[in-house]
């Protein structure tokens, strides 16, 4: 079934991708769509506040293992995406979505195979994928 909706929407994206088929289309507008995702999640924090950043160096005892490492580890994020900026988000976060498959069907790659080899590295290395 995931296979079938990852297909799909690659099969999709391709139908609809008409004006930006050159390589070189592609790329600028994963670029643009991957800097859209930026912009919104800055816009909920200075615009409408929804959410906050708090990034500071976390504080790691030496003495941890590397199972232990997430619990002190954050995202920074302080609050919670009002309605209208989960929405952006999303839908920014779609569009990169979008140009991705557009990628993956530009060189003929299948993107659910894509996802299912990182998967299986992650399968196999574990946390010691750090990348």
């Amino acid at each position: 079934m995931k296979e079938l909706l990852t297909d799909n929407f690659q099969h999709m994206v391709d139908e609809c991708t008409i004006r930006h088929r050159s390589i070189l289309d592609i790329l600028a507008k994963c670029h643009e769509a991957g800097a859209r995702v930026n912009r919104a999640v800055a816009k909920a924090t200075t615009s409408c506040g929804c959410i906050s950043v708090n990034a500071q160096k976390p504080a790691i005892p030496e003495d941890i293992s590397l199972q232990q490492l997430p619990e002190y580890m954050s995202h920074h994020i302080e609050g919670k995406l009002c309605d209208e900026c989960r929405e952006t988000i999303e839908s920014e976060i779609g569009m990169h979505f979008f140009y991705l498959a557009s990628l993956c069907n530009a060189f003929d790659m299948n993107l659910h195979k894509i996802l299912q080899k990182e998967q299986k590295k992650m399968d196999t290395l574990g946390v010691y994928r750090l990348s």
